[in-house]
């Protein structure tokens, strides 16, 4: 007989250690697509992605298939499976439609969910179509990120990004007109591991003179790595933080010491883009801007701004993911300019890419190695030096591990 015990997840997750089951454990994962992915907020989609009425994304939340659409009354999301014997609805990842027929039994829904037309209803005049619709899901936007939630009481999504905010602004700041643009083009890689491994990673520093030792040393001679490729902690002028809700972040601002540093060259490179900066922000904001360059901030649970990359996780059994990425546009720039930002991306998470392997094949390794042998896990360093600044957010030295105590903390509070 199954085992249909709910895992005590609180006692497995303490203050600086967690047990490995988290990433292993079958049951949790069935637990976490419900609470997380289902009960709170997840990005979806960016409004880009949608330009005219009738467009519409195939994407999920967790392992639930969705639709984002939309329409005039502006951006919908359901989920993708009709309500009549729950076939997949729509199995294209992308087009335009004014409605979706199912290919089982031909019903045909709206957009925004409503069951329009049963055929041959004289068989089912009996149904309720009002009550037969798609199940919807609660949608929000921030700078134009969509978010979703099948939990209509969730809090608001300002209060749930939080101090994350400012990674948005950050980002869409970058652009002259303030809006980031993604393309059609994603690339998908498979991580043989559990989606928390990605997530944690994305904001974990000490893993990158490692991992990452020789690529971080053959592409970026001068930049952020030069600041983080260090043999002494002293030399490290990065940060890692904790924002909130679950958010993390690794801060590379102090590695870029001038305007479009972030990019591998100077400002004057695209004068175009420099006037248009100026002529929005004013001279004084918009170096400031070019300086600090895009975020490296996770957006908890799926959400990963890797400054010239945009990549959001999906989870597909508890230890398989996908990681997916396109490259951070900006609107409004020169087109060579983004051409740039596409071949900054390419060595860390483009086909060939070098970064995104390396994080796959330790992710598989420590996967495996769980698996086999449980365990409880150290997440203690750097516990004495972290400080909280004046608006709550925990900052410390960019190789401790306050950033992932902090997603196991928010990981902890959402099964309480």
């Amino acid at each position: 007989m199954r085992d249909t015990t709910t895992p005590d997840i609180g006692s497995l997750i303490e203050k600086d250690t967690i047990h490995s089951s988290l990433y292993t454990d079958r049951e949790i994962f069935e637990l976490e697509c419900e609470k997380i992915f289902e009960g709170n907020w997840v990005y979806v989609a960016h409004e880009s992605e949608l330009p005219r009425n009738g467009d519409y994304l195939r994407r999920t939340m967790g392992t639930t298939p969705i639709l984002v659409t939309k329409t005039a009354k502006g951006i919908h999301v359901v989920v993708n499976r009709c309500t009549h014997r729950g076939n997949l609805l729509c199995p294209a990842p992308r087009g335009r439609k004014k409605a979706f027929g199912c290919q089982y039994h031909g019903w045909v829904f709206g957009p925004d969910g409503e069951l329009v037309e049963i055929p041959f209803p004289d068989g089912s005049e009996n149904l309720d179509k009002s009550k037969l619709g798609l199940r919807t899901a609660r949608v929000e936007s921030y700078r134009g990120f969509v978010f979703a939630s099948l939990n209509h009481d969730v809090d608001d999504l300002v209060t749930y990004l939080g101090h994350a905010r400012q990674a948005l602004d950050r980002a869409s700041d970058l652009s002259p007109v303030g809006e980031i643009l993604l393309s059609k083009t994603w690339i998908q890689h498979s991580f043989k591991a559990n989606w928390k491994m990605i997530s944690e990673n994305e904001a974990d520093g000490y893993h990158v003179n490692f991992v990452h030792d020789s690529f971080a040393k053959a592409i970026t001679p001068e930049g952020k790595y030069e600041n983080v490729i260090k043999e002494d902690e002293e030399g490290i002028g990065s940060v890692s933080r904790y924002l909130g809700n679950g958010h993390t972040e690794i801060d590379y601002e102090v590695s870029y010491g001038a305007p479009m540093k972030w990019l591998g060259v100077k400002e004057d490179r695209y004068p175009e883009y420099t006037k248009a900066m100026k002529e929005r922000y004013g001279e004084e904001e918009a170096n400031t801007i070019m300086r600090k360059g895009p975020p490296h901030t996770f957006i908890f649970p799926n959400l990963f701004l890797a400054e010239t990359c945009f990549v959001v996780i999906q989870p597909i059994s508890v230890n398989e993911s996908i990681n997916w990425h396109t490259p951070l546009y900006l609107q409004g720039v020169p087109d060579k300019l983004n051409q740039r930002i596409l071949r900054q991306g390419e060595p860390a998470m483009g086909p060939s890419a070098f970064l995104t392997a390396d994080d796959a094949v330790i992710a598989e390794r420590q996967w495996n190695a769980l698996d086999g042998a449980p365990g409880w896990l150290d997440l203690s360093r750097g516990a004495d030096r972290e400080i909280e600044k004046d608006d709550g957010v925990l900052q410390s030295h960019y190789t401790d591990e306050t950033s992932n105590r902090g997603f196991w903390s928010h990981y902890k509070s959402v099964f309480a």
